[in-house]
């Protein structure tokens, strides 16, 4: 694919390889020994393409941002952000893009300095209810799975045509997963103390109440949803992936009982 044009990141690499003394062929050179630790040409940064990435806007592949990364002592997600790509916008964008069936996120989470404790320093306290733009206005466009939850939760998005756990977990929801190695089967006194669990199925995944029978699990989703029970030969046919602690959640107008129920239909027992 050819090599679309900027106009910042080539004067920014500019300015770092003229303030290290750097000349092209220095440059180049490096780039051919980093090419040849890993065994790919990609990685080599000829003279002509240099000076096309400084002087043209030439934006560099990858493998050559990398390369001159390296060279620069310069952090590639910063590098990228010349180019425009920030890869603390993807969790944020993955929001956007609605998948209709329920699913793990696999984004690393990133707390930076305008994380928690700086991003609330404005009046906003996490122990009360509050308008999440106040933090949002300190905090930039950061996504909900930064929140620090500790290193045992993953986090995990309901799809748009997942109607399981309706009303209590709409479709489109952000799910807060920790890590548990055991099925509750009591202990609660009402739906909302139950616990919801996410599970991951051998064609994807699911988040609902569950019982375990013996070696038989039962997926039992919320009864306005209309979806009957689903049962599993566990763990043979169903992982568990953990427990749901917390929920952001798009609130709207629910949907007619009709359109619920043909989605119980084309969903079936399974």
């Amino acid at each position: 694919m050819a090599e679309r044009r900027s106009e910042n990141g080539g004067q920014k690499l500019r300015r770092i390889r003229e303030r290290l003394n750097l000349r092209y062929r220095d440059v180049a050179e490096a780039s051919e020994r980093i090419a040849s630790e890993h065994g790919n040409d990609d990685f080599a940064i000829g003279l002509s393409r240099l000076a096309d990435i400084e002087n043209k806007g030439t934006i560099p592949s990858l493998f050559r941002l990398y390369s001159l990364c390296a060279i620069y002592r310069v952090d590639f997600n910063d590098a990228l952000q010349w180019y425009g790509v920030d890869l603390r916008s993807i969790p944020v964008e993955a929001a956007k893009v609605g998948l209709p069936g329920s699913h793990l996120t696999h984004f690393r989470q990133q707390v930076t300095s305008t994380g928690n404790s700086s991003a609330l320093q404005d009046g906003a306290d996490p122990a009360e209810t509050t308008l999440l733009t106040k933090m949002v206005r300190r905090w930039g466009a950061l996504p909900l799975c930064v929140i620090e939850q500790g290193n045992s939760h993953q986090y995990g998005f309901i799809g748009s045509e997942d109607w399981s756990m309706f009303p209590i977990l709409r479709p489109g929801s952000l799910v807060i997963i920790k890590d548990v190695r055991k099925i509750a089967n009591g202990g609660w006194q009402n739906e909302h103390d139950r616990p919801v669990y996410f599970f991951e199925l051998r064609n994807g995944y699911a988040c609902a109440w569950a019982t375990l029978l013996g070696d038989r699990l039962v997926l039992e989703s919320h009864p306005a949803s209309l979806r009957r029970p689903r049962l599993y030969r566990y763990p043979q046919e169903i992982d568990l992936v953990g427990r749901v602690v917390g929920v952001a959640m798009p609130l709207g107008v629910a949907p007619e009982r009709k359109v619920l129920q043909g989605r119980a239909e084309r969903n079936g027992a399974d």
